[in-house]
C-alpha cells in the first residue's frame, strides 16, 4: 500500500513537473516549424574565443544581417576563462547568478530590428552573465528572437528558455547549439532550414 501511495504522488509530480515545463514553452511561443518573419535582421552575440563571433558572422552574411557584438567593459583574460578555476571570474559569475557584467556601447536603432539572432558560447549549460545583461537591459517586445550557441559538446539546455524569462518580451523561436566550435557547413544548415 505504502508502494502504491509513493508511486502516486511521484506521477502527480511527474505530470505537474510536465504540465509546468509546458507552460513555459508556451509562454516562449515559438516552435520548430515556425517561421522567421519578414523584416530588418541583426546578429547579436558575446564570443570568448572566436567560436561564437565565427559562427555569428557567417549567420549575418548568409541572411543579410546587421552584426553587433556584446564587448565586456572589461575584457576577459585567459585566467579569467579558466572554468577549472573556483576563483577565476567566469567561476564567480557562474557561482553568483546576480552578477552582471557591464559591455560597453549598444545597438544603435534597436527599435528598428523585428528578427534577432543572439549567439552566445555554453558555459556550464548556460549563456554567460553578460549576455544577461545585454538581455535585461533591451525590450524585445515585436521582436522574433532566434538564439544560437556554440560549444566544445554541450546542448543548447534551456538556456534560451532561461534567456526568455530574464528578457520577458518578445517571440522566442528553438535554438540551435553547435558542438565541435560551429563549424561553418553546420551553421550554413541551420540557417537554411529555418522556414521564411
Amino acid at each position: 500500500m505504502w508502494k502504491k501511495a509513493v508511486m502516486g504522488v511521484a506521477v502527480a509530480a511527474a505530470a505537474l513537473t510536465m504540465s509546468a515545463c509546458g507552460s513555459a514553452s508556451q509562454e516562449n511561443s515559438g516552435s520548430a516549424a515556425e517561421a522567421v518573419p519578414e523584416g530588418k535582421s541583426i546578429v547579436v552575440y558575446y564570443s570568448a574565443t572566436g567560436n561564437t563571433k565565427r559562427a555569428a558572422e557567417t549567420i549575418a552574411k548568409e541572411t543579410g544581417s546587421d552584426i553587433y557584438a556584446i564587448t565586456p567593459k572589461v575584457p576577459y583574460t585567459e585566467a579569467d576563462l579558466d572554468y577549472n578555476n573556483s576563483a577565476s571570474r567566469v567561476s564567480k559569475e557562474h557561482k553568483d547568478s546576480s552578477i552582471r557584467p557591464a559591455y560597453t556601447g549598444d545597438v544603435e536603432n534597436w527599435n528598428d530590428y523585428k528578427v534577432v539572432y543572439l549567439g552566445y558560447p555554453i558555459w556550464w549549460g548556460e549563456a554567460p552573465a553578460i549576455v544577461y545583461t545585454f538581455t535585461e537591459h533591451h525590450s524585445f517586445e515585436g521582436k522574433t528572437v532566434i538564439p544560437f550557441a556554440t560549444s566544445y559538446s554541450s546542448p543548447l539546455g534551456d538556456s534560451g528558455e532561461n534567456l526568455f524569462r530574464a528578457a520577458k518580451t518578445g517571440t522566442w523561436l528553438p535554438g540551435e547549439c553547435f558542438t565541435g566550435g560551429g563549424k561553418t557547413d553546420d551553421v550554413l544548415g541551420w540557417i537554411h532550414s529555418l522556414k521564411k
